[in-house]
């Protein structure tokens, strides 16, 4: 039988509403190529829009040859970020919301302008002056309990990339002259420095996921929302624990995780 995106999105949201542990999908609800996992993602946007709201945003996964190597992909992965899973700084989430929620420290831009062209012809030059506001943020990752080095590339894809939203820090307005690369942050879980980085190429990041979804016939558009990559590694937040994710010149975010 012929692959249907419709059919793997669906699979993949009543697994998320019996919250399921994470599976590739197999037989013929297994997308035989990464552009029909996209597909399928899309497929799953349409059936989450009535619970989630509409696309505001994207991510890139799997950006760094440390999580590529971690998951076992050796590319980057887009997804959505969906509008009422957006949630500002200090945010309190509750932990009976997610089946097994890790999360990312990360630099946000929102774009000032469409990013429309063809595929392609997006780089870290030509995207840097469509970058109207930056801020510090978190990424919610939903990898239901996966096993990263199983994980299959075309299922994480399908499965929006494991986004369950972002915590947003305070906008900060910025000029084209203002670097963006090689800034220094830190993670502060209950007031305590945890892990600390840098900003690692995001104009890079936001070319590629500009050329994704312009490739896809969803170009970003203006007021559209990108988590970048993570600048510290990937953790896991505990019911009653409160991270702070301060970037500098930039501001911070805050979240604490409740029972």
């Amino acid at each position: 039988m012929a692959f249907d995106p419709t059919a793997a999105a669906r699979a993949i949201a009543v697994a998320h509403a019996q919250r399921e542990d994470f599976r590739n999908l197999d037989g013929n609800l297994a997308p035989p190529t990464i552009g029909d996992a996209y597909s399928a993602q899309e497929a799953l946007a349409s059936i989450w829009a009535a619970e989630r709201g509409p696309v505001v945003g994207l991510k890139i996964a799997t950006t760094t040859k440390v999580m590529q190597a971690l998951m076992g992909i050796d590319h980057p992965c887009g997804g959505m970020i969906f509008e009422k899973r957006v949630h500002a700084s200090p945010g309190t989430l509750k932990a009976s919301d997610y089946i097994h929620m890790v999360v990312e420290c990360e630099l946000a831009v929102r774009v000032g302008r469409d990013l429309d062209g063809p595929s392609g012809t997006h780089s870290a030059e030509s995207v840097r002056g469509a970058v109207e506001e930056v801020m510090a943020a978190f990424e919610l990752i939903e990898d239901r309990n996966a096993v990263y080095k199983e994980t299959d590339a075309r299922t994480l894809i399908a499965d929006d990339a494991w986004n369950a939203g972002i915590v947003t820090g305070a906008a900060r307005k910025i000029g084209g002259d203002v670097e963006l690369n090689g800034i220094s942050a830190r993670l502060f879980v209950d007031g305590a420095l945890r892990d600390e980085g840098r900003t690692d190429d995001p104009m890079g990041a936001l070319a590629w996921i500009a050329n994704l979804a312009a490739e896809r016939g969803r170009p970003l558009t203006r007021g559209m929302v990108v988590i970048t990559g993570s600048v510290v590694a990937t953790l896991p937040i505990k019911v009653s624990e409160t991270f702070r994710f301060e970037i500098d010149g930039i501001g911070e975010a805050e979240m604490t995780l409740a029972a």
